[in-house]
């Protein structure tokens, strides 16, 4: 499996390349607690982020058995993901600050603290931080059996991260 940095997003693929760390490979008939600081953060990568991102990995998939992972994405004022669209769709709950969201279809959208946003498969979509106002939010996002959750595209022009296509 490719070790890369997300989305959210990475975020996704950075939760990946923590798998088998934090819950062992085998299949256990217990709960397993991850401590809280027991897993690096690591910084978005500029391949697939504009701005400082600071990723917290939380949990990586699970095979069958829990076919997603998750992780706190935090995006500094005016930082955002590269367009990208995930095969599994993924979920999004923002926890701290306000944020800004897009679509292919030019749509531009502000979030909040306790919005959720669902980002169905294969939609073409970025997220980040406002101009100025930070944003944190916890990303679940769904993996195929082969680990891919994620298809990373071109940057987010300003001129798009402002609404003006």
């Amino acid at each position: 499996m490719k070790v890369f940095i997300v989305m959210m997003f990475l975020l996704p693929a950075a939760m990946n390349c923590y798998e088998g760390q934090a819950i062992a490979s085998e299949r256990k008939q217990s709960q397993t607690i991850t401590k809280a600081g027991t897993q690096p953060s690591v910084r978005g990568s500029d391949k697939f982020f504009t701005g400082n991102v600071r990723i917290e990995p939380l949990f990586s998939a699970k095979g069958t058995d829990a076919p997603f992972g998750g992780a706190y994405v935090t995006f500094e004022p005016g930082a955002r993901t590269f367009w990208h669209t995930h095969p599994t769709g993924q979920q999004l709950l923002v926890v701290s600050g306000v944020g800004r969201t897009g679509d292919q279809t030019g749509t531009l959208e502000e979030v909040r603290v306790g919005d959720v946003l669902w980002c169905p498969p294969g939609v073409k979509h970025w997220h980040g931080a406002a101009p100025a106002t930070a944003m944190t939010h916890l990303a679940l996002t769904g993996t195929l059996p082969d680990g891919k959750n994620v298809e990373w595209m071109e940057p987010v022009t300003d001129e798009q991260y402002n609404g003006k296509r």
